[in-house]
Parts: C-alpha cells; sequence; structure tokens
C-alpha cells in the first residue's frame, strides 16, 4: 500500500488509538472529567494529523534522497523524536488554553503524554510497516527503479 491511501489508513488507525489514549491520560493528569479532555485530544489529533502529513512527507522526501535504503533503529527513532518534538511545540498552548492551566503545567502534561508516545509512536510505526509493507522510499528497490 502505498500513497495517500496508506496515509489515509496509518493517520486513522493512529489518531483513534491517541485519542482514546490522550483523553484518559489528560483527564487523570488535569482531574478533569473524561469529555472535557476527550475535546482537547480531539483538537490534539486533529492538530497531530495535520502535522503528521507535514512531517512524513517531507520525512519520506528526505528518505528519498538517502544512499542507504531501508528503515533502521536510528532512522526510526529520528522519525519518533522530530515527529514528536513538533507536535510538543504546537500541543503545549493548545492544552494550557483548553484546560485553563499554564504554559508550564500544560507542558508537564504533554511531556508525560509524550513519553508514552514516543514508545507508541515507534512500535505503531513498527507493527504498520509490517503489516502494510515499507513506502517505496524506504523500499530496497524503490518503484519504477531497475
Amino acid at each position: 500500500m502505498q500513497g495517500i491511501k496508506r496515509r489515509v489508513v496509518y493517520i486513522s488507525l493512529y489518531e483513534g488509538i491517541a485519542i482514546v489514549v490522550a483523553s484518559l491520560g489528560l483527564a487523570w493528569m488535569s482531574g478533569q472529567g473524561v469529555g472535557h479532555s476527550g475535546v482537547v485530544a480531539v483538537m490534539a489529533s486533529a492538530i497531530a494529523i495535520a502535522w503528521n502529513l507535514l512531517f512524513n512527507t517531507l520525512f519520506e522526501r528526505w528518505e528519498a534522497r538517502q544512499a542507504k535504503r531501508g528503515r533502521s533503529l536510528g532512522r526510526r527513532v529520528a522519525h519518533a523524536i522530530g515527529f514528536e518534538g513538533g507536535l510538543v511545540m504546537l500541543l503545549v498552548p493548545t492544552i494550557a488554553w483548553w484546560l485553563e492551566i499554564s504554559l508550564w503545567e500544560a507542558l508537564v502534561m504533554d511531556l508525560a503524554l509524550v513519553v508514552f508516545f514516543l514508545v507508541y509512536t515507534f512500535v505503531f510505526n513498527w507493527v504498520f510497516d509490517a503489516v502494510f509493507g515499507l513506502p517505496a522510499s524506504a523500499a530496497a528497490h524503490p518503484a519504477g527503479a531497475t
């Protein structure tokens, strides 16, 4: 599976699981209800989807220019850290605003979620690639190559 179809399946699965986990985690950390925390989880998911599309498009363009093909442990770690680092910068103000907390409190909450999501992103990507195959950018013989 390649292209936009791959991205839609990836994002749908990833974000569906993420909304449930983030809603529960934010409710627990903030002491607010799951419904209230669920709204910020959905907002975070929408932001994450937009970031995911942009980041993965740029990452795959970079990856396609690399001489060494495949997704090594180092490349997977770089992908997870790059994605989550950018997401932190986007989500902290959103969490602070919605939950009416300081940026510091939002950062602490988001960092707790980041610890979970770093592992989740790494494992999810590995499992996703195992189930659906590598994208053309990481395949040993890219589409169209002879």
